[in-house]
């Protein structure tokens, strides 16, 4: 328990240096968009509780720009608003973890068949090398962001400012299924690699293999995380 609130006051004051990114017309969408990236980087855990007041004052602002900014990703699925206990970061199920891997295969499915401009090529070489960096650094949590900068890279090839949006909501939620594996690097691991071999087949203009690597790649990642699962249905 002592090591569990250790961790949520970790993250919570670690908001503080945020507080730059609201600028003078603070408002509820900067707040969640800092809440958002701050799931997908795996600093709040499912099921954590957030403190109004901790987090209100870690940013500078109202409570009721909290509020706001809570209802918001609550209606992105990523805050669970409970009766008389508070705010709490959501617990997904296996049968999220589906749904979520029915729309990857639509939105990075499309993506791996468009070829790639240079600026996203280079987001994505970006964060193959950073994953890269961090597994070799032992740093499984910074592999899982870096791997949900490399997906969020491969939308971009869609040119379209709604995908990346929808992608962007999508990602956080599978950051909170990856809290569920045991062993981070047994599943993150393997993915460095794949990541790679993916960016060399856009990169080569090799979109039908692509678009064939990245299928399989998707099963598999889905049916290692359902399997996860399992002791806990």
């Amino acid at each position: 328990m002592d090591d569990y609130l250790s961790s949520v006051d970790d993250a919570v004051a670690d908001l503080a240096q945020d507080r730059g990114r609201l600028g003078r017309s603070s408002t509820a969408e900067r707040v969640a968009d800092i809440l958002r990236d701050r799931i997908s980087e795996g600093f709040f855990e499912p099921g954590q509780r957030l403190s109004e007041e901790a987090i209100s004052e870690a940013l500078g602002v109202s409570r009721n720009t909290l509020r706001e900014a809570f209802r918001l990703l609550g209606h992105e699925r990523l805050l669970d608003h409970r009766l008389n206990r508070g705010v709490f970061v959501r617990v997904l199920s296996a049968e999220d973890v589906a749904d979520l891997y029915r729309v990857r295969r639509v939105l990075e499915g499309a993506a791996v068949r468009r070829p790639p401009s240079k600026q996203a090529l280079e987001l994505i070489a970006e964060a193959v090398a950073d994953a890269e960096r961090a597994a070799a650094a032992d740093d499984w949590q910074a592999v899982g962001t870096a791997n949900i900068r490399f997906h969020q890279a491969l939308v971009t090839a869609n040119q379209s400012p709604r995908l990346d949006e929808a992608m962007r909501q999508l990602l956080a939620e599978l950051r909170l299924v990856f809290h569920v594996m045991a062993n981070p690097r047994d599943f993150h691991e393997p993915f460095v690699q794949r990541n790679r071999r993916l960016f060399d087949l856009l990169q080569d203009g090799r979109l039908d293999e692509a678009a064939t690597f990245l299928d399989g790649y998707l099963d598999e990642a889905e049916q290692l995380l359902i399997r996860a699962y399992e002791p806990n249905r």
